[in-house]
């Protein structure tokens, strides 16, 4: 196991934030952990930076509060403090090492060693660490493995997913970012028989996790190999179709997780938003995604024009990318504004018309009007048309 620095960066230019350095004067043993390290590494950018020291919480707090920072115990009981810097929060978690683990939580113990808080965490890659001054601290040869674009698990795959086996969608969430090539057999051999414990994570969790999958640039790969493991077929029992997932990847449709899953989706998709609790904006988008046909590519700009005024743009956007219709549909729907039916029923009482079924009715055989024409009468000409109607009223 390394005790030495690894290597030494440059110091990345996330480093030179003035907030994050205020923390790092008063925690100077503190070190950068996780994502920040890897993606320092793998030059991509970085948004969000854990710190992790041998200090219980207790002294974290005092030596923040004597350097003239605020603190908040957001999770204490398993050693997380965040630290506020210019207005800006740091999580802070003092090192530590697993006693006991159900697939789901852990028990912790503190420790002094960041080779042992090493040795609990999920990856090869996210198990680095790195001092202020930019040395990289590699306990289990992340390095080496985020080159040749492998997720590995630290020490055996199988313990790993025992304790958490969220990190069976992690595992496929990092290998979507960072993996190419042949993913690592031990850890596809454990992903395997760790399915069945995907039934004790929460919906949410679950959820989570896929929509971070289905967000990487490009998740064909990581989703083909959910599907050949059995995890595909146990997250999205309503049924789903890698295929037109990978139809939709091809073209140049945006990157959008949802529009994704229902690229992928096969099945009830309001029993799916339901089961994996999305939220109400997601779950309604899903379901109008699925609830009918795309526009034909050779629609008219008229017939765009009606189908706008009934359905949102974004929708009408996203199936036309599900039914692979080219850039050339969706583009158009983008350039063309939404059409506003410029009558409301307070203009029919303001001509006469008094409430009841009778407006209902010439309202809504006004909108036919509008949108027989194409929707393109504005607001006086729709005016003219009802003072017509009002003149000249049907038999009977």
């Amino acid at each position: 196991m390394t005790l030495r620095p690894a290597l030494r960066l440059p110091p990345p230019a996330f480093l030179s934030d003035g907030a994050l350095r205020a923390v790092l004067a008063a925690l100077p043993e503190a070190r950068i952990v996780g994502g920040a390290v890897r993606d320092a590494l793998a030059q991509c950018p970085v948004f969000d930076v854990d710190l992790a020291t041998p200090r219980p919480p207790a002294e974290v707090i005092a030596a923040l509060r004597a350097a003239g920072l605020k603190s908040s115990p957001t999770g204490i009981a398993h050693g997380t403090v965040t630290a506020i810097a210019e207005h800006r929060g740091f999580e802070v978690t003092t090192l530590r090492r697993d006693v006991a683990t159900d697939g789901r939580r852990a028990v912790v113990a503190f420790t002094e060693d960041f080779a042992e808080d090493a040795a609990r965490r999920d990856f090869t890659i996210n198990a680095m660490s790195m001092t202020p001054d930019g040395d990289v601290f590699d306990y289990f040869s992340g390095v080496a493995d985020l080159a040749a674009g492998r997720v590995r698990f630290v020490g055996d795959a199988t313990t790993r997913i025992a304790e958490d086996f969220l990190r069976v969608l992690r595992f496929f969430r990092f290998h979507a970012r960072y993996g190419h090539g042949p993913p690592d057999a031990d850890a596809v051999a454990a992903i395997r028989a760790g399915v069945p414990g995907l039934a004790k994570l929460s919906a949410e969790r679950v959820w989570s996790e896929l929509k971070r999958i289905l967000a990487a640039p490009d998740p064909r790969g990581a989703v083909a190999l959910m599907a050949q493991t059995g995890v595909l077929a146990s997250v999205l029992p309503e049924g789903t179709m890698p295929a037109r997932l990978a139809a939709l990847l091809a073209s140049a449709a945006p990157g959008d997780p949802v529009l994704r899953l229902a690229a992928l989706l096969d099945g009830d998709a309001a029993a799916l938003a339901a089961r994996l609790r999305l939220s109400l904006a997601e779950a309604d988008l899903l379901m109008a995604l699925r609830a009918a046909p795309a526009l034909p590519p050779a629609a008219s700009d008229t017939d765009l024009r009606r189908a706008l005024a009934d359905e949102r743009k974004d929708v009408l956007i996203g199936r036309a990318w599900l039914a692979g219709s080219g850039a050339d549909l969706p583009e158009r729907l983008a350039a063309l504004s939404a059409p506003v039916f410029g009558l409301r029923g307070r203009d029919l009482k303001a001509a006469g018309v008094p409430p009841g079924p009778a407006l209902g009715a010439l309202l809504h055989a006004l909108r036919g009007w509008w949108l027989e024409g194409g929707c393109v009468a504005d607001a006086p000409a729709l005016r003219a048309e009802l003072a017509r109607r009002l003149a000249s009223p049907p038999p009977g």
